[in-house]
């Protein structure tokens, strides 16, 4: 199979995303509900009366979101997962998302933090929220509901209720689009899919079921490999002979959290699968492929063809 190469490499932050990635809290998927939660979480029915002029965002997600809402100029800085788009990266960085520093964010003079769940530690927090600067959070989930959520609560909390809007609708089409293309295949037609975030002395660490990785892949019209647990976990041999995976995916990055295929497919367990005797390995962007944000639709559809092709 041809490998898939796409966006740019991950450099300087590939560890802090591998970090962000099994972090993430293994929430399950739910539906839009009609009204959020007023404790902890931005309005989405009516606009919250903060300054927004000088913004920090907490995750590459909520950045992109910020962005494509035509928001960019309110934004001061960003944690180290916000790397998308090019402006994003040129913003003075207050560090990796589960490891934020409170001294950081407020030398910044921000009027209003915005950070998606699973930011933290807790003890950071907390001194955020006792500070004179407005901290809201916003909700993570990974299906095309949530993707739309994001979009609501950040809209609002921006007080720009008909843009986010707009960027919902165009969202919806596309997600929807692509997930019905994706899936019509049937499901005796659908390959099976192994996550690998890392293969340590021998150790594969893959994605199970409540993940970004495992949404991903069934939005692709393919099915998770290894589901039968939450979370990321390393996988015995037995395990991964087992779970039969057609295709093998990973991260596109360089450095030491880097995989050469080679060495992926002369690991024991791995040389003994159907995806090793097809050399099937598929690379992309961890941001692309893991946020769950707007460009989500186009990762589903290049995903969905690097799988099956086309």
């Amino acid at each position: 199979m041809t490998m898939l190469k796409n966006f740019k490499r991950i450099k300087p932050w590939e560890i802090a995303l591998t970090a962000l990635v099994m972090a993430l809290p293994f929430l399950p998927t739910s539906p839009i509900k009609s009204g959020h939660d007023f404790v902890g979480h931005a309005h989405a029915t009516e606009a919250p009366k903060i300054d927004t002029s000088r913004l920090v965002s907490i995750g590459g997600d909520v950045t992109e979101i910020i962005y494509a809402l035509g928001e960019g100029n309110r934004l001061i800085a960003r944690d180290s997962t916000s790397m998308y788009p090019e402006a994003a990266a040129k913003l003075p960085d207050v560090g990796y998302m589960r490891a934020l520093s409170p001294e950081g964010i407020l030398a910044v003079n921000p009027t209003a933090i915005v950070a998606v769940d699973g930011s933290g530690p807790p003890e950071a927090l907390a001194v955020l929220r006792n500070a004179s600067v407005p901290f809201e959070t916003v909700p993570q989930t990974y299906d095309r509901d949530g993707i739309l959520k994001k979009i609501d609560v950040i809209g609002s909390l921006l007080g720009v209720p008909d843009k986010a809007k707009a960027l919902e609708n165009k969202v919806a089409a596309d997600l929807d689009a692509s997930v019905t293309d994706s899936g019509k295949r049937s499901e005796a037609e659908r390959k099976r899919v192994l996550f690998v975030l890392s293969n340590q002395n021998g150790k594969i660490l893959a994605s199970g079921g409540n993940t970004a990785a495992d949404g991903i892949i069934k939005l692709a019209g393919a099915i998770n490999a290894v589901d039968n647990f939450s979370g990321y976990k390393p996988l015995t041999d037995e395990a991964i002979i087992e779970a039969k995976p057609d295709v093998i995916l990973i991260m596109d990055r360089e450095g030491p959290l880097s995989m050469k295929d080679d060495d992926l497919l002369k690991q024991p367990a791995i040389s003994l699968t159907p995806a090793a005797s097809h050399k099937a390995i598929i690379r992309m962007d961890g941001l692309y492929l893991l946020g769950f944000g707007p460009r989500t639709a186009s990762a589903v559809r290049e995903l969905n063809a690097a799988i099956y092709g086309g």
